[in-house]
């Protein structure tokens, strides 16, 4: 039979049980804005029920009921939803990284504006076409430097400021680095932790939370597969093991460079700088090096007018020059090497001497000028006479003289706007403008811009839904704990009530019913 206090025990655990329930949702409701709080459940079990004893068998109608327990306090949540996210999420860190560099190179590029490297290419070719009119004006001379100045300083400052985008790059790719090593740490401590807490048999809920939050912040750095096993998460990129357990394997800037290499590292954050900065940043560069070099060193083709004088020695079509057939008696259409080439072909009025490579670096040489190395020539900069206006000369015995006002030079140098350089491997393919060149650099990263802001935008709805799914399961739902709550709230008063009839039942008994024996 059952005990006389039996009833007592049934209401207690009722009230333990309800009791614990709404503690668990009062910690969700205060935890309804914790970033990676995941809510949490008491799951509620019926107590083993009690029998009657008989001699064979039980002699009762049925078993007797003792209430509930609560068995275990554990969180809602989902392992699919989570692997879905992470997946997601290290796309989304490398479109977000990849869209932000190419929006700072339009900024760099400033294209189209009016304060942009085209617009300063027109001005000196326009200062050109004016010196032209007037060969023989200091003030056009001087005019025509300050253009090329600022043509070299229109380089210089773009090429510097993508040299330190690709520095700063680099440096945050140490950062991020660091920041991953410090999340697996961080990781490797709490598997510790969990499975110390629950090899006691309890459930660490807000541990395991905590864990979860930083393994979806590693996700965003980098793709990670995060697979349980008994001492807890095992972490991986590819086919290098990052953490196992409480083992961690730390990683570098340049171990993550190989692993880019290598194709284990395919995605996240990390992925999209080293991306970004290899092919984004390094080939614009590249591009601005390529124009620049090719302007001033490249093959160019120009027509010289007949009556022209070509300095003594000059070799052009495999022909060198000397002596009376230095005077062209007709047109001669050859190849220069750029504009250095063609201002080396002209001549100066108060020198008589032959023109300088017009751009060089900063030591005088003119091999592989760079959009950072550009430099006018420093003759030229000291000395804005020695820029070369004229192709004719009255040939002399032991000198020649210029002749006054001829400006075939002046007139060559503001048709090389229109000059067909050869920026390629030198096909016909690859001839193309100053201009027309860097405009389809330009049009080339807008339409990479553009395509980057799609993929992010895509991306980021699909992160959303996932995360919209997984909080639909897992995130704290305020209404829905109010109305839990009130449950068991009523719950518990309902408990609280039946402990009372109980303890009146038993006061009846004990104090009610009368003597005997006396």
């Amino acid at each position: 039979m059952t005990s006389t206090f039996h009833g007592l025990e049934t209401a207690r655990r009722s009230l333990f049980a309800q009791q614990a329930s709404l503690n668990t949702t009062g910690h969700n409701i205060g935890n309804a804005n914790t970033e990676g709080y995941t809510r949490q459940k008491v799951n509620l079990t019926a107590s083993k029920p009690m029998e009657a004893f008989g001699l064979q068998r039980s002699t009762s109608a049925g078993q007797i009921g003792t209430g509930v327990d609560y068995t275990s306090i554990t969180r809602v949540r989902e392992k699919f939803l989570d692997d879905q996210f992470r997946n997601e999420n290290k796309s989304l860190g490398n479109y977000e990284v990849q869209q932000d560099v190419l929006e700072k190179l339009e900024k760099i590029m400033n294209e189209p504006s009016d304060t942009g490297i085209r617009t300063v290419m027109s001005n000196f070719y326009d200062a050109w076409s004016d010196l032209s009119k007037t060969p023989e004006s200091a003030d056009g001379r001087k005019i025509v430097r300050e253009q090329a100045l600022a043509l070299v300083d229109a380089f210089n400052q773009t090429a510097k400021q993508l040299s330190d985008l690709k520095g700063d790059i680099t440096e945050n790719i140490a950062i991020r680095t660091d920041q991953a090593n410090g999340y697996l740490n961080n990781i490797a401590q709490l598997n510790s932790s969990i499975q110390k807490i629950e090899a006691l048999g309890n459930d660490a809920n807000d541990l395991r939370d905590q864990r979860d939050l930083m393994t979806d912040k590693l996700s965003k750095i980098m793709n990670v597969t995060v697979s349980h096993a008994t001492n807890g998460y095992r972490i991986s990129m590819g086919g290098t093991e990052l953490l196992n357990g409480s083992t961690v394997t730390p990683m570098s800037a340049e171990t993550l460079t190989t692993a880019y290499a290598s194709g284990d590292l395919n995605s996240g954050e990390i992925y999209g700088m080293i991306e970004s900065r290899d092919k984004f940043v390094q080939g614009y560069i590249s591009d601005l090096d390529n124009m620049v070099n090719s302007i001033a060193n490249g093959e160019v083709e120009v027509t010289i007018p007949k009556g022209s004088v070509l300095p003594d020695g000059t070799t052009l079509n495999n022909v060198t020059y000397t002596g009376a057939n230095r005077t062209l008696t007709e047109d001669l259409t050859v190849k220069v090497n750029g504009l250095n080439g063609l201002h080396q072909l002209g001549y100066n009025f108060t020198s008589n001497s032959t023109g300088l490579a017009f751009f060089t670096k900063a030591d005088g040489s003119t091999e592989g000028l760079t959009a950072e190395s550009l430099r006018l020539n420093p003759e030229i900069e000291a000395n804005a006479n020695k820029i070369a206006t004229s192709m004719r000369v009255a040939v002399g015995a032991t000198s020649d003289t210029v002749i006054t006002g001829n400006n075939t030079m002046a007139v060559l140098f503001s048709q090389m706007r229109d000059g067909q350089f050869n920026f390629g491997n030198g096909t016909d393919t690859d001839l193309n403008t100053g201009d027309a060149y860097f405009r389809s650099v330009v049009g080339q990263l807008g339409v990479q811009a553009e395509e980057a802001n799609r993929r992010l935008a895509n991306q980021q709805s699909l992160v959303d839904q996932v995360e919209s799914n997984r909080q639909s399961v897992s995130g704290v739902s305020l209404d829905e704990e109010m109305s839990n709550l009130i449950k068991f709230q009523h719950a518990y008063n309902a408990a609280a009530r039946t402990m009372s009839t109980m303890d009146e039942m038993l006061d009846k008994i004990i104090n009610g019913m009368g003597r005997v024996g006396l």
